[in-house]
């Protein structure tokens, strides 16, 4: 880069300071450091002396590796148990505390409508009866035989944001957000299972029931389970764990998370929705004039700004990095735009490969800073043409009752102390 390139001012794409995300290309940190990143770079720099971890031996091999000491406040955040069924509710994934796209297993978040069943593999087994020529069961032997096929998706739990849907909590990114996680899953196709069944005349849904103590049980379109449904098997290249459904899933990619029965046991075919408990009672949609919305299975597109977010503190200012997170039940993730100015103007953020169907994708916006308010937010569309809502229309789409399937956009005012709070746009 010559001189003249790197003393040239950085191109302004939107108000209130946002940056062209070429930057990211062609200037690196020689813009960091001419906006004052790097504050004193240039300063005499001591040799180094040798810390106390480098004059003794450390710790040893371990049979299964866990994150440093020093990394302990990385955990899932536990939800208020319910004094009458403990076992009951969610964890949620911390998303202001990683990056990139993969959720650690460890940090998935968990919903549960019971407890997490202690299955012995061997004892396990998926029947598949009903409306087909050939009902079957295959054990855990039986189905590691099937050919295999990956995926990296996103599951969210249709009550994800839901607090963001009915108030304006100043809690972190989170605690609002964060039944919502990404995984590479692995098994087998759902499709396979049923062609060897054969599918009878009239056959249109399914129904997926799991195994733990409340028998939780879905309806799902048959073409969907035809499409790209897995039964999942390993999560992030090791075994599903107990929580997340061990020892097989369901993987319904793009649906709300629970569609994607954990312990499944038993699928049945019908030939309509069964209208069960738990997807009357739950996950559907009282509209504004009495009518009730149900299986909204798709998840819209959606966005958040992660870094920074509510509960954080901006130092000083200059040059910063805005980063978060956008994903879309219908598909992929084909443009992100971000505004510093509370909605006056949009520029469009540089999205990280690889950008697939269904999944998370980071997305990245160079920001300068001027010390003064600014109201930040995102705006996702998919590749379907699907853009992501305001508030104002999310709850015109979806109604002001319960905390189902809110997608609208999420902004955080910064303060000239640099403190960074949620607010409405």
């Amino acid at each position: 880069m010559s001189q003249a390139d790197a003393s040239a001012e950085p191109e302004a794409v939107a108000g209130n300071g946002l940056l062209h995300r070429r930057l990211f290309l062609t200037r690196g940190l020689t813009l960091a450091g001419a906006m004052g990143v790097a504050g004193h770079a240039h300063a005499q720099v001591a040799p180094p002396k040798h810390p106390e971890w480098m004059m003794r031996q450390g710790t040893g091999l371990s049979g299964y590796g866990q994150p440093s000491k020093f990394e302990d406040g990385v955990k899932r955040i536990m939800g208020q148990p319910n004094p009458l069924t403990p076992t009951l509710g969610s964890t949620r994934t911390p998303l202001e505390k990683l990056t990139g796209m993969i959720t650690p297993n460890g940090l998935h978040f968990e919903r549960h409508h019971s407890s997490v069943p202690d299955i012995n593999p061997d004892a396990h087994s998926l029947l598949i009866h009903g409306l087909v020529r050939q009902p079957q069961k295959w054990d855990m032997s039986a189905l590691m035989r099937y050919p295999m096929t990956s995926v990296i998706r996103f599951i969210e739990c249709s009550g994800n944001s839901g607090a963001a849907k009915r108030a304006v909590p100043q809690t972190s990114v989170g605690q609002i957000h964060g039944l919502l996680s990404c995984s590479e899953w692995t098994g087998v196709k759902l499709s396979h299972l049923l062609d060897e069944t054969g599918l009878a005349d009239g056959a249109s849904w399914i129904i997926a029931e799991g195994a733990e103590a409340s028998s939780m049980v879905r309806s799902i379109p048959l073409k969907t389970a035809l499409d790209d449904v897995i039964v999942a098997l390993y999560q992030n290249g090791e075994r599903i764990r107990p929580e997340q459904g061990y020892p097989m899933r369901l993987l319904v990619p793009g649906c709300e998370g629970s569609v994607n029965v954990k312990w499944v046991h038993r699928i049945k075919v019908v030939n309509g929705p069964g209208h069960s408990r738990d997807e009357t009672g739950q996950y559907t949609d009282l509209l504004p004039d009495g009518r009730a919305l149900q299986y909204t299975l798709i998840l819209g597109p959606k966005s958040l700004i992660i870094h920074p977010s509510v509960g954080m503190k901006m130092s000083q200012p200059g040059f910063y990095e805005i980063s978060g997170l956008a994903w879309s039940g219908h598909g992929a993730v084909r443009r992100v735009e971000v505004t510093a100015d509370g909605g006056k103007s949009w520029a469009d953020a540089e999205l990280t490969e690889p950008v697939l169907s269904k999944c998370l994708t980071r997305f990245r916006m160079p920001w300068s800073w001027n010390g003064g308010p600014a109201t930040l937010a995102s705006r996702a569309t998919d590749d379907r043409g699907n853009v992501q809502p305001t508030h104002a229309v999310a709850i015109a789409n979806y109604g002001e009752v319960g905390a189902y399937h809110y997608n609208g956009i999420q902004p955080w005012a910064v303060a000239q102390t640099g403190e960074v709070a949620n607010v409405r746009m």
